[in-house]
C-alpha cells in the first residue's frame, strides 16, 4: 500500500517549513498514516490498517512488465515483458505464468531469478490469456481463430473446443478465460461485451451480455457469476437467472475514479480486489481496490502508487493464499 499525495501531505509539506524540521517530520508522519487504508468493522468503525503484497500487470506508455510490491508499497521484482501482455498467473513456488500477445506469441513461466521454466508458442494471430488449472496443466485462449486449448507440462496439446465470435479481428475476440468448478469454460468475449459458458463438446449453456470490454468474469460459490463490466465502470454480480444482486457503480465510490474494470480476485474474507485501467486517466483515483462484498460496499484498502506504476490491467493480492 502506497501513502496518498493528498492536499493535506502538501499543506504539511509546506507547514514543516515554518514549524522546524523536527516537528514539520512528525506532522508529515501524522498525516501520511490517516492516508492508510483501514479495515473496519461490522459497524463501520475503522480497524487495523489493510495492507497487501500484490503483483501486477503494468500496461503502460512507460512501461510493460510483471512488478511485485510489498505491503508497504516497496518494488521488491519485476519482470519486463517481451511483447503485449495483459493477463498473468501465479504458479507454484512464485512462479508466474502469463500469455504474451507479439510475435510469436504463446504461453510463458518465469522464475523470480527470470529463468524462462516453461515456453509454449501457439500458430494463431494472438494470445492473450491463460489460466494455471489445478492439475498443473494451462488453459489459454488463442485469437484468429479463437478457440480454448489446454496444454500439459511438455507443452502438448490434451484439449481444444472452438470458441463462438462474432469479431473479426483476433485482438478483441477475447479477454481472460477460466475454467470454474463444473469443468466449463468462462470466457470473456471483449468486442462483443458478452460472458459466455461453455460446456466440454463447446456448447454456450449460459451467457450474459450488455458488458461493453469485458475483461473478467469468475464463477463464485453460490453459483452467481462476478462481471468486471468494462468501461461501464461496474462491477455486478449475476444469478443463472441474470438477476443483479449485488452490483458497485462509479456512484458508489467516487474517489476510486472507476475508468476500466479489468481483473476480479475473491478473497478468503469474502471481499473482492479489482483492478481499474486507468488508460486516459492516469495519475487519478486507484489502480487496484478491495471492497466488502455487502451492502455497504466499504473500500478498505486501494493501491494508488502514481508515481510507481502508471496504469495495470491485472492485479494478484500475494498474501491471501
Amino acid at each position: 500500500m502506497r501513502y496518498q499525495h493528498t492536499d493535506e501531505v502538501r499543506r504539511g509539506l509546506v507547514c514543516s517549513r515554518f514549524l522546524g524540521l523536527a516537528s514539520g517530520v512528525w506532522l508529515l508522519l501524522a498525516l501520511c498514516v490517516t492516508a492508510v487504508s483501514h479495515a473496519e468493522d461490522a459497524a463501520g468503525r475503522p480497524g487495523t490498517p489493510v495492507r497487501h503484497r500484490i503483483m501486477v500487470c503494468e500496461y503502460s506508455s512507460t512501461a510493460h512488465r510483471l512488478a511485485e510490491f510489498s505491503a508497504d508499497g516497496r518494488l521488491e521484482w519485476e519482470h519486463p515483458f517481451p511483447n503485449i501482455a495483459v493477463c498473468f498467473r501465479m504458479a507454484e513456488e512464485g512462479r508466474v505464468v502469463f500469455a504474451s500477445g507479439g510475435a510469436p506469441t504463446g504461453v510463458q513461466e518465469v522464475d523470480r531469478n527470470h529463468n524462462t521454466t516453461f515456453a509454449y508458442q501457439a500458430k494463431c494471430e494472438q494470445v492473450l490469456t491463460c489460466d494455471r488449472l489445478p492439475g498443473g496443466n494451462i488453459l489459454l485462449a488463442e485469437q484468429g481463430p479463437c478457440r480454448a486449448v489446454e496444454i500439459n507440462a511438455r507443452g502438448e496439446i490434451v484439449f481444444t473446443i472452438p470458441l463462438q465470435t462474432s469479431e473479426q479481428q483476433a485482438h478483441r475476440q477475447l479477454r481472460c478465460l477460466r475454467q470454474i468448478s463444473n469443468g466449463h469454460l468462462l470466457a470473456c468475449h471483449e468486442a462483443e461485451g458478452v460472458v459466455r459458458e461453455y460446456d466440454r463438446s463447446g456448447a454456450i449453456v449460459w451467457e450474459y451480455p450488455g458488458v461493453s470490454d469485458v475483461f473478467e468474469a469468475l464463477r463464485l460459490d453460490n453459483g452467481n457469476t462476478l462481471i468486471g463490466c468494462g468501461t461501464q465502470k461496474r462491477v455486478i454480480e449475476v444469478t443463472p437467472e441474470k438477476k443483479t444482486v449485488w452490483e458497485l457503480t462509479a456512484a458508489d465510490a467516487p474517489d476510486l475514479n472507476l475508468n476500466w474494470i479489468t481483473s476480479l480476485q475473491v478473497l478468503k474474507n469474502g471481499n473482492f480486489v479489482i483492478a481499474n485501467f486507468l488508460r486516459g486517466q492516469e495519475g487519478r483515483g486507484a489502480h487496484a481496490f478491495e471492497i466488502t462484498h455487502d451492502s455497504a460496499k466499504r473500500v478498505v484498502w486501494k493501491y494508488d502508487a502514481h508515481d510507481i506504476v502508471k496504469s495495470i490491467t491485472m492485479v494478484h493480492v500475494l498474501d491471501d493464499e
